[in-house]
């Protein structure tokens, strides 16, 4: 298989024509959160949006599942401005924790955010995309074209009641698979069209520093 590109999420968005009046979103970027800076961003816009302005329990909010997950984050002029969390399963993805900053709610940013976790979601080889939409919401995640699952499960927690959503979408034209360079499989998050700092090292010689000692 050939190398294949990057999610670059601000492409991905304006390609999709998602930006309302039809110009690029300039000033907006989205990025992979990778480092404790990039988590303490997050977790201040959700503390913003869910904890002030909806009134969640702090241990409700974090609830065990960020350091196992993917998050996104939208910047506005670089200013972080929202986020959004994605967890991977064996046979499905899940998006949830979209977070947007009351300030910036008159942007296109929370429909370019989705956008590019769906995208993250396909190149790492996933069709099927879950999440839970709070149920005043339902509309603005059809408009990704999630639909909601049906059934009789009732689905609620921290006071508000959700509909599970399910979405079916097409396969990546070069999603990631054991046939990917193994170059390309240790590269940051959704950065896979860069070198990363491991191939620099191939320039040093191979030493095996450890080589006949036990290990720790």
């Amino acid at each position: 298989m050939g190398m294949a590109k990057h999610v670059d999420f601000e492409k991905c968005a304006r390609d999709r024509g998602r930006n309302g009046s039809g110009r690029s979103a300039r000033g907006y970027e989205i990025k992979v959160a990778r480092s404790m800076g990039d988590m303490m961003k997050v977790v201040a816009i959700r503390s913003a949006v869910f904890m002030s302005e909806q009134s969640c329990p702090y241990r409700e909010e974090f609830d065990g599942n960020d350091f196992c997950a993917t998050h996104l984050i939208g910047y506005v002029d670089g200013e972080p401005a929202a986020c959004l969390r994605g967890r991977f399963f064996a046979s499905f993805a899940k998006l949830e924790r979209l977070a947007v900053r009351h300030e910036f709610r008159n942007t296109r940013l929370s429909f370019d955010i989705v956008w590019a976790g769906i995208e993250l979601a396909r190149k790492k080889g996933y069709t099927t995309i879950y999440g839970h939409a709070q149920d005043r919401l339902v509309k603005f995640w059809s408009r990704f074209g999630a639909k909601p699952m049906g059934g009789n499960r009732k689905l609620v927690f921290s006071d508000y009641s959700y509909t599970e959503m399910l979405l079916e979408v097409d396969p990546h034209p070069e999603p990631l698979t054991l046939d990917s360079d193994p170059y390309q499989l240790i590269r940051p998050e959704g950065d896979w069209d860069a070198p990363g700092v491991l191939e620099g090292s191939v320039a040093r010689p191979v030493t095996s520093p450890m080589r006949g000692n036990e290990a720790a």
